[in-house]
């Protein structure tokens, strides 16, 4: 007779103590049993499995790569029960922990200034906001929702149009002054180019001259893993950079920064989204989140709104069919990309 579903459950939230704190003993002292318990639950999820999980020594344990597979999986099926819990839990107010990865800069300026009013609509949901540039694993329950820029390439999560932002090649006065102002993109060859260090989709500067877009290749001293740098590092005079609308618009506006190349700009645009994973099983703590991203930043500085009809090649416009009480439906899309 196979192991119960409940059976189970407590296998993976032991094997995944004793991963974590790698000894045995250890996890029997978390879980509050006995050494030998933990031994023979996990001896018999090996001989059920037929693989070997966990690679035993005299000093600590270590997980095969069968193991280090088995508890990615376990920390994804007890988070999703977890959730599944919590949102049949929840129906009638939305409760628990939102966890939200997002850009730095885009943080700071668009969605953090949407935070107070979302947590006074629902006072019982907490925010964990993860702000960095790199790319943070939806599918393995580091984050529940994931503000991602650019093309979504192929996966199983679900996406949500929040808007588009247009991208602006700049630099300052004084760098300007110093080197001359490029009248053409050929003339970035002569520059000092400050760009991303993270593989973008498209391995150059995109342009458009005489009809045809092109990618041009640009070099320059410095790389970096945010736009919030390459900006600093543009005001203080170090060279051209290529960044996100959203990041400068105070600074174009004062004329700290100076944009540049603007009749050759091919008006590419990258959209944003938000990633999570969607189903019948959706908490409904992110999907009231998600909604209020829709909503909010429809307005937001610097946004095409949601419904623009206004897209790179390639994206189509994600127009969200209205549920019965208010929930607009989710679409399965692409998903993952870069995020800055």
């Amino acid at each position: 007779m196979s192991l119960g579903k409940t059976d189970k459950t407590a296998e993976m939230q032991t094997f995944l103590s004793v991963a974590c704190t790698g000894s045995l003993s250890a996890a029997a002292r978390e879980l509050d049993l006995t050494p030998s318990a933990v031994s023979r639950m996990m001896t018999r999820l090996e001989k059920r499995l037929g693989v070997r999980l966990i690679v035993r020594s005299t000093r600590k344990l270590r997980l095969t790569s069968e193991g280090e597979a088995y508890a990615l999986a376990a920390r994804r099926i007890l988070k999703d029960l977890d959730d599944t819990e919590s949102s049949i839990a929840s129906r009638g107010s939305p409760s628990g922990t939102v966890k939200i990865s997002t850009a730095t800069a885009h943080s700071r300026l668009t969605i953090v200034p949407l935070l107070k009013e979302f947590l006074q609509r629902y006072p019982d949901i907490q925010l964990d906001i993860d702000v960095s540039d790199q790319i943070r694993d939806v599918h393995a329950g580091q984050v529940d929702v994931a503000i991602r820029f650019g093309p979504l390439p192929d996966s199983g999560l679900h996406a949500r149009r929040l808007g588009e932002t247009g991208r602006v090649v700049l630099a300052s006065p004084e760098y300007l002054a110093r080197a001359g102002v490029p009248q053409t993109p050929a003339d970035l060859a002569h520059h000092n180019c400050l760009d991303f260090s993270f593989r973008r989709l498209e391995p150059g500067w995109p342009f458009r001259e005489q009809g045809r877009n092109y990618l041009l290749a640009v070099k320059g001293n410095v790389l970096a893993n945010n736009g919030e740098t390459l900006v600093e590092l543009a005001l203080q005079g170090m060279g051209i950079t290529r960044v996100g609308r959203f990041h400068v618009q105070q600074a174009l506006a004062t004329g700290q920064l100076v944009e540049l190349l603007e009749d050759y700009n091919p008006q590419d645009r990258e959209a944003i989204h938000a990633v999570f994973i969607g189903g019948q099983s959706m908490p409904a703590r992110v999907r009231v989140f998600v909604d209020y991203l829709v909503e909010k930043m429809a307005t937001a500085p610097a946004n095409v709104r949601a419904d623009d009809p206004l897209s790179t090649a390639g994206h189509r416009s994600d127009q969200s069919s209205a549920r019965p009480g208010g929930l607009p439906a989710v679409h399965t899309r692409k998903a993952a990309g870069p995020q800055t």
